[in-house]
């Protein structure tokens, strides 16, 4: 995977040549959908040439699907798609992005964390790079997730091979195509890191830029529970086995496809360590118990 990390300031961006699919994965966001759909509308139209806004609902019970139907009513660039049930933001992604017609894929959350003029940053890489991955310069979340978070990208970048500063960014721009031709399975939040694996694996090249990310000002954040962490675990171990027999499409990254022999030798040598861990435990236990039994011997 060949990456690049732009910290610096971009002046005299151009609109985006094609089309552009926005993905909006909503789940209880009826406080905030309708600010950013309209926000999205607003600053669009000057970055890139056409554009449509996909609103996926999954399974809201706040009246977050009602809000995107009255929106799509209203301006036929915005189409809708329900879930009848909460599946989790892997399951609304993938449902996005099959609906999605851009030459370009864009996802973003619908919580105001983000601002889609932020595209501004992203856009003059869209065409020299497979993804263009943002990264939140100074994440505004309680400080229990930012603890979550740097956990969460030591180990997917160990278990994984991922290099990408902030996996879990919301603010991605991707070529269709590709999207396209990477069978995506995770229903969880972990799907972030199931499409850069596997992009990676495919030789997709990488461009990293800064946004900014704000408070969450209305609605309650989902990303920090005890379910979605307990379900995240669940599936790393999931994409870590199917990732050992995985085959990448082929021909379908810039750049240098990645080995599966790469994900055999990470395998390999997570198993030395854990093998050197437990043999350093059982040694250590053992000498905590030698002299408890020569003074009960001692004492008879």
């Amino acid at each position: 995977m060949n990456e690049a990390v732009v910290n610096t300031p971009l002046q005299g961006v151009l609109p985006i040549r094609g089309s552009l699919s926005l993905i909006l994965p909503a789940y209880n966001e009826a406080a905030n959908l309708e600010a950013v759909v309209r926000r999205a509308c607003e600053v669009l139209p000057r970055l890139v040439e056409q554009f449509e806004i996909v609103i996926v609902d999954d399974g809201s019970r706040d009246g977050t699907g009602e809000i995107a139907e009255r929106l799509a009513r209203d301006d036929a660039r915005i189409r809708v798609i329900h879930h009848p049930v909460n599946r989790g933001y892997g399951a609304a992604l993938r449902s996005g992005f099959a609906a999605a017609r851009g030459d370009l894929i864009m996802f973003m959350d619908a919580d105001q964390q983000f601002d889609p003029a932020d595209l501004a940053h992203l856009a003059p890489f869209v065409h020299h790079a497979d993804i263009v991955a943002g990264y939140r310069v100074r994440r505004r979340d309680p400080w229990q997730r930012l603890v979550y978070a740097a956990i969460f990208n030591v180990a997917m970048r160990v278990l994984f091979g991922i290099a990408v500063r902030d996996i879990d960014c919301a603010f991605k721009v991707l070529r269709g195509d590709l999207v396209r031709a990477i069978e995506l399975r995770m229903d969880g939040a972990l799907v972030n890191t199931e499409l850069l694996a596997k992009a990676q694996r495919a030789g997709a090249t990488i461009v990293e830029v800064g946004v900014q990310h704000y408070p969450r000002l209305s609605g309650e954040p989902s990303g920090g529970s005890l379910r979605v962490i307990t379900r995240a675990i669940r599936e790393v171990a999931q994409l870590w086995w199917m990732l050992l027999w995985y085959r990448p499409p082929i021909g379908v990254g810039s750049g240098r496809p990645q080995p599966r022999s790469s994900q055999l030798l990470r395998a390999a040598g997570l198993g030395v360590l854990a093998c050197s861990t437990l043999w350093w435990l059982w040694r250590r236990c053992g000498r905590a118990r030698a002299p408890r039994r020569s003074s009960t011997a001692s004492g008879e």
